[in-house]
């Protein structure tokens, strides 16, 4: 049997014959049962008080990037002024300071002591900037607001992914990056029903409709950043809910399954961005992200899409629920399977294989009907196989801890330029010809390069068996002795 698939007994028996890590006093009397049942308690605890957070986070994060595309619908283009390309350079230029801003903050994420406080300062701070973005009277004004929120926004994402690794083993990381990642779709999905409600309120106190939109989201943001700061531990070592007994389980698990422990002052940030640029892995698995980010940029304008349909305002917000409801159980289910298999090229290759299906019919029809089954293909396909590619890199970009988080970072940041220039290929509705055909060839592209990914994986793991692999890109000498292997 591979290492790498054994079960938690089986590696422990195996770690305390070759001493390669010590299993603690508090363990050590447990008969298998009752570590099996101490450990699904903690992980169970876990779930319960982290995931439900950082999953309002992502809603919260998302309806706060997401509101301008319904307050496109409810006039404000025409109270500001804009013109198409000003306003695609607002979608844009957010994710020019996402980007800038993602390698560093998640650098410093992998390294300070407070990871949960920085994020849920961050969050405070975006809701304050989405709030003011209510009081823009020009573009000047709400390209301002854009770009910064971007900036602030970036700390989150690939923060809370970087988070989620250090207390959960690899085996465990593609269903809660799903579940995560549902924040964002919940978002999507509920953002237009929300904007109906507060859209109601338009002309209220002299307000329009659209500035409260930004004002409501941006004050419920900063209230509950200020909650989840109060709770959210910033590491197993220090998570007041867990027992002592529970903690050195999931400390225990998790050097089991990265083959050491996490240690944040191992090395500087600029030596864990230079080993996060030069392993392959980096590249190869920022290449396959990449591809399919080309098709998530639609989310950007999933409204206008759905507009072209032909239904009133508020229809057409109702019309984008299903696709992310849909699109939330996809991401669940994929990533749960993926990782109770173990396995992720299939698991990224056959959602691609729905996206390809989803953008063919779309270019080759108007039909409603139709064109409306490709809509709730594609946030689903495009999503259910990113998580396990997120899944993927936080497995495969083995330790020093600084280097994961440099990597994950740095693959998110660059795998996010696609909503920039993207945005200028929605032009020509009803039918967005361009954009689709060019998210057809990204779908087709993704597929090609996961192989290409997993293949190499596999060539790695065949290194691994035949003896200790001394390049810099190699898991460290520590998860060598233990037996490490990339998931494939």
């Amino acid at each position: 049997m591979a290492e790498s698939t054994k079960s938690f007994e089986e590696r422990i028996e195996s770690n305390v014959k070759t001493s390669a890590i010590a299993v603690p006093e508090s363990l050590v009397a447990l008969s298998p049962e009752e570590r099996e049942r101490l450990g699904k308690r903690a992980t169970r605890k876990l779930d319960l008080l982290i995931l439900h957070a950082l999953v309002i986070m992502y809603v919260l994060n998302y309806l706060d990037r997401q509101s301008i595309a319904s307050a496109k619908l409810a006039n404000l283009v025409e109270d500001l002024g804009l013109t198409d390309v000003q306003y695609q350079t607002c979608i844009s230029l957010l994710f020019v300071g996402y980007i800038l801003m993602q390698v560093p903050s998640t650098i410093m994420v992998g390294k300070i002591s407070r990871p949960a406080t920085y994020i849920c300062a961050a969050m405070a701070l975006w809701g304050i900037i989405s709030a003011c973005t209510g009081a823009v009277n020009s573009f000047a004004g709400l390209v301002t607001c854009r770009f910064f929120l971007g900036f602030v926004e970036a700390v989150f994402f690939p923060g809370a992914l970087h988070y989620l690794s250090t207390f959960y083993t690899r085996r465990q990381y593609a269903l809660r990056t799903a579940i995560l990642y549902s924040g964002a779709q919940l978002g999507n999905a509920f953002g237009g029903l929300l904007a109906i409600a507060i859209l109601q309120a338009d002309g209220l106190h002299g307000i329009q409709g659209w500035r409260w939109l930004f004002i409501i989201e941006g004050v419920a943001t900063v209230g509950l950043a200020l909650l989840f700061a109060t709770y959210l531990p910033n590491s197993v070592e220090t998570a007041k809910f867990l027992t002592p007994q529970e903690k050195d389980f999931l400390s225990y698990n998790f050097r089991l399954d990265q083959g050491q422990a996490d240690h944040k002052d191992e090395l500087s940030a600029w030596d864990a961005f230079s080993m996060a640029v030069t392993d392959p892995k980096t590249w190869i698995l920022l290449c396959v992200l990449y591809a399919v980010y080309i098709d998530g940029a639609v989310i950007q304008f999933f409204p206008s899409v759905v507009q072209t349909l032909g239904f009133s305002r508020n229809i057409t917000y109702v019309l984008t629920a299903p696709p992310y409801l849909v699109c939330c159980v996809a991401m669940i289910v994929n990533g749960w399977h993926s990782d109770k298999t173990r396995e992720r090229y299939w698991h990224i290759v056959t959602p691609l294989c729905f996206t390809v299906i989803a953008h063919v019919i779309a270019v080759a029809t108007t039909n409603t009907a139709g064109r409306y089954v490709a809509m709730m293909l594609m946030p689903g396909s495009i999503y259910a196989s990113s998580v396990v590619i997120l899944s993927w890199v936080a497995g495969s970009l083995t330790q020093p801890a600084a280097k994961r988080a440099a990597g994950i970072s740095l693959i998110n940041a660059i795998a996010n330029t696609p909503n920039i220039w993207c945005s200028y290929l929605y032009d020509g509705a009803p039918r967005y010809l361009l954009a689709f055909l060019v998210n057809l060839g990204a779908a087709v592209a993704a597929i090609i390069l996961a192989t290409i990914c997993r293949v190499y994986l596999a060539r790695q793991n065949t290194i691994l068996e035949a003896g200790y692999d001394d390049k810099k890109s190699a898991p460290t000498k520590e998860q060598q002795d233990v037996g490490f292997r990339y998931m494939l």
